[in-house]
């Protein structure tokens, strides 16, 4: 039996998770989809082709002082998060920095959304975002920052969810076609 190559059994692990997350969204009770669209009339999730190339394992650079910020949201509303650092990835040869957040609640999880050149086009509109765990993100002191793990707000299936806006410091000028594409059918109203 041949065994996997890493970069092979990386690809997998991120296909069986859009897989999960394709069964949760169409069958689970706790979908964030308005219960017509799930079942047969789910119409699915759709994802760029995993791409190493989206993948990093860098540094945090943590910010001196950890600013509160506050962020806006969907249903005007607004969010508080501590900008905790930033990392400085190289995007396709373009430099790159990206902002990690912390929720003011002081969780031991790291917010990192953002907005690319996809944005409307490929992707959703307002932006996506990745969270990273110490736990499973960190190797040897560093984090891996995967963008083939980039997922849409739940704003982008169902109006009657409240999504924190990506600030625009996090507003990217380069294209990132990595993680979830444009949610395939119109978000729904109201109803969770």
């Amino acid at each position: 039996m041949n065994e996997m190559t890493p970069e092979e059994d990386w690809a997998a692990q991120i296909e069986a998770e859009r897989q999960a997350k394709i069964e949760q969204f169409r069958d689970s009770g706790r979908s964030p989809l308005p219960v017509s669209m799930r079942g047969d009339a789910f119409p699915g999730l759709e994802y760029f082709d995993p791409d190493p190339a989206y993948r990093f394992v860098a540094p945090l650079h943590e910010h001196d002082e950890k600013e509160t910020v506050t962020v806006e949201t969907t249903a005007d509303g607004e969010q508080t998060y501590r900008r905790w650092g930033e990392f400085r990835l190289d995007v396709d040869g373009e430099p790159v920095v990206v902002q990690a957040y912390r929720p003011a609640d002081g969780a031991d999880r790291f917010w990192v959304p953002f907005r690319d050149e996809t944005n409307g086009e490929e992707t959703y509109g307002a932006g996506r975002y990745m969270d990273l765990e110490p736990g499973r993100d960190r190797v040897d002191g560093e984090w891996v920052v995967d963008f083939n793990v980039a997922y849409n707000p739940t704003c982008a299936y169902n109006h009657a969810y409240e999504c924190p806006l990506i600030p625009a410091e996090n507003w990217l000028d380069v294209a990132i076609e990595a993680g979830e594409k444009a949610f395939p059918a119109e978000p729904a109203g109201a109803d969770r």
